[in-house]
């Protein structure tokens, strides 16, 4: 007689559950990530935050219109900055500069998470294409042992080999540039 398998209460998880904890996981690779940055970054980080947000903009859409109503409709001797408004343009050009460089500083803090990202996934991936390769090789094994023949199948087989990915890149880089020269 066959005996039956118990699961424990503990080990009865739902796939809401498993995601769960996997995105948690992520996020804490994610938070670990950001810990490590200067107080400077962090700095450009809020500036780029707020800068990208619809407050930046309300704000400077008031401080635009109280400059130029103020400038344009006071007593010509309380005006601090005449039309064709030098001094304006002078902080408004200064201002760009710095929202640029702070963006950069963002963009490039971004690009650099992002790489980490990608670098995990790529592990995981060719993590998870061995164990498939390897599960292929074991099925291959079973049927052997249980007396079933195992298939004939050429796709299988190919399947069943080791991919690598320095292959797969020439493979793909080769396919672009053909394509390219199909242009």
């Amino acid at each position: 007689m066959k005996k039956k398998r118990t699961v424990r209460p503990e080990q009865e998880r739902t796939v809401d559950q498993l995601t769960q904890e996997n995105i948690e996981k992520v996020l804490a690779l994610e938070r670990a990530m950001l810990s490590n940055t200067t107080l400077a970054n962090r700095i450009a980080d809020g500036i780029s935050r707020f800068c990208g947000s619809i407050s930046f903009v309300v704000l400077h859409v008031v401080w635009y219109a109280v400059w130029i109503i103020s400038n344009k409709y006071l007593p010509t001797s309380e005006r601090f900055d005449p039309y064709p408004f030098s001094f304006l343009t002078l902080i408004v050009s200064l201002e760009a500069i710095f929202l640029s460089a702070f963006v950069l500083i963002a963009q490039n803090r971004q690009g650099v998470l992002s790489e980490r990202r990608s670098h995990l996934d790529l592990q995981i991936n060719m993590l998870a294409e061995q164990e498939n390769t390897k599960m292929l090789e074991l099925l291959e094994k079973i049927a052997c042992k249980v007396g079933c023949e195992p298939c004939e199948d050429a796709e299988v087989k190919a399947l069943a080999e080791t991919v690598k990915p320095e292959q797969v890149a020439r493979q793909i880089e080769e396919t672009i540039q053909r394509a390219e020269k199909q242009k």
